[in-house]
């Protein structure tokens, strides 16, 4: 068998990720390949961080992308700030707050979980009522933008409360990051990391990250030496950091190249502008869905814009509705995860896929394949409703 080219069919990304790439960075992925130590190559180095400081929203200097997507800069805030025996409290209201625990306790730490239901925020009060219990704990793990769910949680308050019992935190925006207000530096968020194929409208497979100095103060009162080579801190700054580079690692060179024009896109419409959009878009979104009769699993108040969870109405098969979806309307949106599988469709507006096209072609299609399945919904009511979303 001759194997050919690959050429993947054109697909509207309306699920948790990836989401539709901006033309602009395809292009810049397409220049042409330098070495990940020239000096031009460096120069844009320094732009990626400036620009991700702004995207943040943070002056920390230790902010970079790790050549990995999102889990790497995962793990990469729980190798450097955790050490066997640790006690970490990890609040979890979905499948990802879970894999925060993982990373716990193969590090050899102790997590402590702060279980919330899936669908709704983390409880601050829990988080609390665990840090009295727990008083030798000296870091807060919690997902900001709950993928799984849809769920936003009050990032700043669960900051306070971890500070308040001298804690460091670790916050995940995978999913948040351009895509709804986050403040680093204003929230006094200890470490964050983010991925680029959400909201950023980049290709999967690079993770955005930042560490406080308060951060970095732990990572040089280590005990014990980092876990991971690769995700050593102390050996990226050399590459990431000022002056000269050290060689750590071949850098993703056209990637990068990717998300370097990514930013200059959230810089040219504006961080607020951005999360404006994706919220004016989930309210179209939201008035077409509840039209046609269905429902979100998270409470309005909580929700967040960019990825929405709607319930499956009765005698759905829905993987028969998201096969129709993608093979007769080349829409892709997603299906539950762990709790939640089987109970839910994963509906996301972000990034360049954040627009009301799209919104209003995934209402438009998601009515006619339910009609045709005999669902009991309200048949073409979502998009008058939609559209008078202005």
């Amino acid at each position: 068998m001759t194997i050919q080219s690959f050429h993947p069919p054109a697909r509207i990304l309306m699920g948790p990720g990836p989401s539709d790439v901006n033309p602009r960075i395809l292009e810049a992925m397409s220049r042409p390949t330098i070495g990940h130590l020239d000096p031009a190559f460096v120069g844009m180095m320094d732009e990626v961080k400036v620009m991700t400081q702004y995207a943040f929203q943070t002056k920390n200097e230790a902010t970079f992308t790790i050549s990995a997507p999102g889990s790497a800069g995962m793990e990469f805030c729980f190798v450097n700030l955790v050490e066997p025996g640790d006690k970490v409290i990890i609040c979890q209201n979905g499948v990802f707050g879970g894999r925060m625990k993982e990373n716990v306790t193969r590090i050899g730490a102790q997590a402590i979980m702060v279980e919330n239901d899936w669908g709704t925020v983390v409880d601050p009060n829990a988080l609390e009522d665990a840090l009295k219990a727990n008083p030798d704990a000296s870091i807060v793990a919690f997902v900001h933008a709950e993928t799984s769910t849809g769920a936003m949680s009050d990032a700043e308050t669960l900051c306070k409360i971890a500070h308040k019992y001298d804690c460091l935190t670790i916050v995940d925006a995978v999913t948040s990051l351009g895509g709804s207000p986050l403040k680093v530096d204003e929230w006094e968020i200890d470490a964050i990391y983010s991925g680029t194929q959400k909201c950023l409208s980049c290709t999967p497979g690079l993770s955005p990250v930042s560490f406080s100095d308060r951060a970095l103060e732990r990572v040089k009162a280590r005990k014990t030496p980092v876990q991971s080579w690769f995700l050593d801190i102390n050996l990226l700054l050399g590459y990431w950091g000022s002056g000269t580079r050290a060689y750590h690692h071949t850098a993703p060179i056209n990637t990068l190249y990717g998300l370097h024009e990514a930013l200059v896109l959230l810089q040219e419409e504006g961080l607020e502008n951005a999360w404006a959009r994706h919220r004016k878009n989930h309210e179209m979104l939201k008035a077409g869905i509840e039209a046609m009769g269905l429902s979100f699993i998270v409470k309005e108040g909580d929700r967040l814009p960019q990825l929405n969870a709607v319930s499956i109405p009765d005698g759905v098969d829905e993987a028969a509705v998201r096969s129709a979806l993608l093979n007769e309307y080349n829409l892709e949106i997603g299906a539950g995860l762990g709790a939640l599988a089987g109970k839910v469709w994963r509906i996301g507006i972000m990034g360049y896929a954040s627009n009301r096209k799209n919104v209003m072609y995934c209402l438009g299609v998601l009515d006619t394949v339910l009609a045709g399945l005999g669902a009991d919904i309200n048949t073409g009511a979502a998009l008058p409703e939609a559209a008078k979303i202005d």
